[in-house]
């Protein structure tokens, strides 16, 4: 482990952040597989590579996964046996606090022996440091990391998948217990007891640990804002007057974090911008105040940044820092009304999850590796260009090509490179 190799960990795709980690830690740490369970992607927040243990068909579940973050600091590791596929292994915990709910990555190992301190201490950096690359990325809400985002909701749907497998074994070990002709009524009753109680316990975590990594309450959301907010506001001289969320206007509503870190960073950059523009108010024209405020609709979060600045602010400074760019991955818009000598009102709007979008991202069917084709094609890069990048050969790159105009229904390379800028997938 070197620090080539972390540089090269950094400049890799999201999508190969995992085989590209494993491969670096395999020759100090061998393992036969790694799992991470981060709430750095709303969509996937967990996500494994190598080759799983156990019977055929068998899998590490973040259930497994999650089942050793009690073991281990905030920050720190853990070596031990656990389940894992339902199998006793050896594996290595390492936990990064660079993340607000935390972030576990588990080797799953070929050997017994406890891994050496010069070898856990390069790990735990490195895990760091994948770690808070993935959290600045979620925090900016870079147009392009959401939409890769959301077109990673298939691995929602697998865990939600699992879910029904899980009910539908439990539902076969249950009739299986009933139709068991060699027991007596008492020994049923009590085996099927233990197998349902079972079930649901395992239902429960796992529905419970989705939720936690996946969503937000608007309040503690808001919370957040206001505090990274303060500081800086306090800097320059300037009041931060705040509308959190009450009751009515869904303080405990639970938000996919994509909306939320999507919401936290466009009213941070419209802050900054007002504060640019709040430079051209007269020495000694009074105290500068910024007030924001946020209220959850039954199908959108709203919010809105006012100051009582010169009211020359344009949407061109919000477009340089990106406003419009970071909304567009999940449909949102934004107003703004500019009073000159009064201040500036910005009012900006994400569609939640379950709400049906006048007009719907094209980019969310595209997958992972496609989207990545997607914004290399954006460039204007050629086909045997975009094949060295993603470390693919040439005619990869034209079968992903052709089935990306395809999904997007587009019939050239220049349509497609033009809903991705408009996407922000560029």
């Amino acid at each position: 482990m070197n620090l080539m190799a972390a540089v090269e960990l950094i400049r890799a795709p999201l999508s190969e952040n995992l085989p590209r980690l494993s491969a670096t830690l395999a020759e100090a740490i061998p393992h036969r597989m790694i799992a991470q369970l981060a709430g750095g992607c709303a969509y996937s927040p967990f996500l494994a590579h190598g080759e799983f243990p156990g019977r055929p068909g068998s899998v590490v579940t973040a259930a497994e996964v999650a089942a050793l973050r009690p073991l281990l600091p905030a920050r720190g590791n853990w070596q031990g046996r656990a389940l894992m596929a339902g199998m006793d292994l050896p594996v290595l915990a390492l936990a990064s606090d660079l993340t607000e709910q935390g972030a576990l990555l588990v080797v799953v190992r070929t050997e017994d022996t406890p891994v050496p301190e010069e070898h856990l201490t390069p790990a735990q950096l490195l895990w760091d440091l994948v770690t808070a690359h993935r959290e600045g990325l979620r925090s900016e809400a870079l147009p392009g990391s959401l939409a890769a985002s959301r077109a990673a909701s298939a691995a929602r749907a697998d865990a939600f998948a699992e879910l029904r497998d899980t009910h539908g074994g439990a539902l076969t070990a249950l009739l299986g217990v009933l139709r068991d002709r060699a027991l007596d009524d008492t020994n049923a009753r009590t085996r099927a007891v233990d197998v349902a109680v079972s079930a649901l316990a395992e239902l429960r975590s796992r529905a419970e640990l989705d939720q936690s990594l996946a969503d937000e309450r608007a309040g503690d959301a808001f919370e957040r804002l206001a505090v990274s907010l303060r500081r800086i506001l306090h800097a320059r001289g300037v009041r931060l007057e705040v509308s959190p969320p009450g009751a009515e206007e869904g303080t405990d509503r639970l938000l996919p974090t994509d909306v939320t870190h999507t919401a936290i960073a466009v009213v941070r950059a419209t802050v900054h911008a007002s504060l640019e523009d709040q430079v051209h108010v007269p020495d000694g024209a009074g105290e500068h105040r910024i007030h924001i405020g946020w209220k959850v609709g039954a199908d959108a979060l709203r919010a809105t940044v006012r100051d009582d600045g010169p009211g020359t602010l344009s949407r061109g400074a919000l477009d340089a820092r990106r406003v419009t760019e970071r909304l567009a991955p999940l449909g949102g818009r934004l107003d703004l009304d500019s009073v000159p000598g009064w201040g500036t009102t910005v009012t900006l709007e994400i569609p939640l999850a379950s709400s049906n979008t006048p007009r719907q991202d094209p980019l969310t069917a595209l997958g992972a590796r496609e989207l990545e084709v997607l914004g290399q094609l954006a460039r204007g890069r050629r086909n045997r260009d975009i094949a060295q990048e993603l470390h693919i050969s040439e005619s990869t790159v034209k079968f992903h090509v052709a089935k990306i105009l395809g999904k997007l229904g587009v019939g050239s390379r220049g349509e497609a490179a033009a809903l991705a800028h408009e996407w922000g997938a560029a």
